[in-house]
């Protein structure tokens, strides 16, 4: 048993382990968590105790494979959960995160496997992302951002790298969603924007919006 604090900081260093092969910095972490280098210590401290992460003064921090294994079921309960209030409930992908964030602290195995078979095992939330298995294995997925195409190719839109509220709002207004294919049709050379077809429609999106978006290029 972890309390919520606990679990946030370890979904937190696990997100940013992604990006420091030396392991990740107490200032980092502060950061991601809008709080206090002096408050990431103390609780760093506390996990390094419970043997979930690995934690020297100065040094970057680890997750132990114990909180590997721990963060990885925290992040598959939340992902599952976003799944259950869009399919089931009819939340929009740009309300769940919130909502999720609250229901993946809830201790309950049997309900979350429960939970995975009445949503028919799904492999990725609605932003995409992948859904960890029971044994934290994550699915695999080809996947290119729209900013790295070419004039002329086009893909499917798989993810998003960016699930804030305003953005998904932004794709929303524009018709672009999970399953849409985009097609690259023109670039400007002075802000690198993309003239886009998504559908029937034509408009133009900033290089910012083009690399927070997943295809699978066809």
């Amino acid at each position: 048993m972890f309390s919520d604090s606990e679990e946030n900081y370890l979904k937190a260093i696990f997100h940013l382990e992604r990006f420091s092969k030396e392991g990740v910095s107490t200032n980092a972490i502060a950061e991601q968590m809008h709080t206090k280098a002096s408050s990431v210590t103390d609780m760093l401290k506390k996990l390094a105790e419970k043997k979930l992460v690995n934690y020297v003064k100065y040094q970057g921090v680890t997750l132990t494979n114990e909180g590997k294994k721990t963060a990885a079921k925290i992040i598959r309960k939340h992902r599952l959960w976003e799944v259950f209030l869009v399919e089931k409930l009819d939340f929009s992908w740009d309300e769940v995160h919130e909502i999720a964030e609250q229901l993946e602290h809830i201790e309950s195995d049997v309900l979350i496997e429960k939970l995975d078979r009445h949503l028919d095992f799904p492999k990725f939330d609605p932003h995409g992302d992948p859904i960890p298995s029971n044994d934290g294995t994550f699915p695999e997925r080809d996947k290119v951002l729209l900013s790295d195409l070419s004039i002329g190719e086009s893909g499917v839109c798989v993810g998003v790298k960016d699930t804030s509220s305003s953005f998904l709002k932004f794709l929303d207004k524009n018709g672009i969603a999970l399953g849409k294919k985009i097609k690259v049709i023109d670039q400007e050379e002075f802000d690198n924007s993309l003239h886009i077809q998504v559908g029937k429609e034509l408009f133009t999106i900033s290089h910012i919006i083009a690399s927070n978006l997943y295809l699978k290029s066809n």
